[in-house]
């Protein structure tokens, strides 16, 4: 009898080496590559449309397809207006950050509207599913339940049932007893995703897949897996925080820029249809240190509040703390501040954080941090009904950004009078009520912005 063939699979970025290694010399780490026996039935490739032959281009008829309303409007826009039959969503993020409970109000949705929902359940019993659904007011919704992690049995109760709507929480709990590997290892999740793939797109069944994430928040196992699927979301927030983030990292049928907002309360996620109003819903006026500035995620313009604090330092070096930006971006800033604009901070500790728990890495941003510093350092506050927006150059030059006539009409509809903005953007249509006040160097705008 043949001896079945093995190889080695690191846990973390999926490679394969036919000998064992101590170190992975794809990713560098340690003690992560384990024994997996191959499975030799020649069942791992699946194709989608046997029998097919290749076609022109200019042939081919452009189909329609009615896409699933998942009852809230920010999921729906993420995903590019509703879920497209057959495809195949794998949504992650960190523990108890509120993914199950979001999907269980999506499954709800589709489930009311006389549609067969399948929920299928590795982590969580049918008894704990429903105490959770009862916490939420959704204990009286027709959900078909199922905790189940044979891949065979999912496969075939799907085939059987034909449901509108797959829901899978996690792909790291569903195992086939064709391989000898344990659940969770990167041959299960990659079979499991196949043949869920290959049944959602033969079927027209649209599947989402929960995926468990690392400690560096990434998508645990093999970096396949988000090859596999349509599209991968992100659903991200800080616990101590009520606002959660939907965003979309890849989108095979829509835009990967366009963000969902999302409130936790006691009786599930709500959905946030003005952002802009609740991140500065609690900012102190006339208070030094605080800007408010504009940022587009997606096709929708966001107003977010900037906090600086400047204070000296009791430290040979200096502490720089940032939270919701990026660290090195705020350096460099700081760095511009102190070479052209003449403000000595090097002897200073700068903690720059954007309220909310949200996360900008936009340099639209720039010049509302920049003012921000300089307000906190100089103890001086902006003027009232402010906001600022601008990228800045390291000669001390404000340069344009784009979508600026969405990022004033929001602020316009919130209440401010007064828009510092680049030169370069002069051209934009002018709003009757805000006033633009147009800057060509960061010296500019601290004299038009600061008391």
């Amino acid at each position: 009898m043949a001896k079945p063939k093995t190889k080695f699979i690191c846990q973390e970025c999926g490679f394969e080496s036919l000998r064992w290694l101590g170190k992975c010399p794809e990713c560098g780490t340690w003690n992560s590559l384990i024994e997996e026996i191959e499975r030799g039935s020649g069942k791992g490739s699946v194709s989608h449309a046997q029998g097919s032959k290749p076609e022109s281009l200019v042939e081919v008829q452009p189909v329609h397809v009615e896409r699933l309303d998942l009852g809230m409007s920010e999921l729906n826009r993420v995903l590019g207006g509703g879920l497209v039959p057959g495809t195949i969503v794998l949504l992650a993020g960190d523990p108890g950050i509120g993914k199950s409970t979001l999907l269980l109000q999506a499954a709800a949705y589709v489930a009311h509207k006389a549609k067969k929902v399948l929920y299928i359940s590795g982590e969580e019993s049918a008894e704990q599913i429903k105490l959770r659904s009862s916490r939420i007011g959704l204990d009286d919704s027709p959900i078909l339940v199922w905790a189940e992690t044979d891949l065979e049995l999912i496969v075939g109760e799907i085939n059987r049932t034909q449901p509108a709507l797959v829901i899978v929480d996690s792909i790291q709990t569903v195992y086939s007893g064709e391989l000898a590997s344990v659940p969770g290892s990167v041959a299960q999740t990659r079979e499991a995703t196949a043949q869920l793939m290959d049944l959602a797109k033969r079927g027209h069944i649209p599947i989402i897949i929960v995926g468990h994430v690392t400690k560096d928040g990434n998508i645990a196992g093999p970096r396949v897996l988000e090859h596999m699927v349509d599209t991968v979301l992100y659903f991200e927030g800080e616990r101590h925080y009520q606002y959660r983030l939907l965003r979309a990292m890849k989108n095979r049928f829509g835009s990967t820029f366009e963000l969902g907002v999302f409130e936790m309360r006691n009786e599930g996620l709500a959905e946030v249809f003005n952002p802009s109003q609740a991140f500065l819903a609690e900012r102190p006026p006339f208070s030094p240190g605080s800007v408010v500035s504009s940022c587009m995620e997606g096709s929708r313009p966001i107003l977010v509040e900037i906090q600086a604090l400047v204070s000296p330092s009791t430290f040979g070096q200096p502490r720089r703390i940032t939270t919701g930006t990026d660290y090195n971006r705020v350096n460099l800033i700081m760095a511009v501040l102190e070479k052209r604009a003449g403000l000595s901070l090097s002897n200073y500790d700068a903690y720059v954080n954007v309220v909310g728990g949200i996360k900008i890495q936009e340099p639209a941003l720039d010049l509302a941090i920049a003012v921000a510093i300089a307000s906190s350092m100089k103890n001086k506050p902006c003027v009232e009904r402010l906001a600022v927006m601008g990228e800045v150059g390291l000669t001390g030059e404000i340069r344009g950004i784009p979508y600026i006539q969405k990022r004033l009409q929001e602020a316009k509809k919130l209440g401010f009078s007064h828009c510092i903005v680049p030169q370069s953007n002069s051209a934009a249509n002018s709003l009757s009520g805000l006033e633009q006040l147009e800057v060509g160097t960061i010296n500019e705008a601290l004299d038009l912005a600061l008391i």
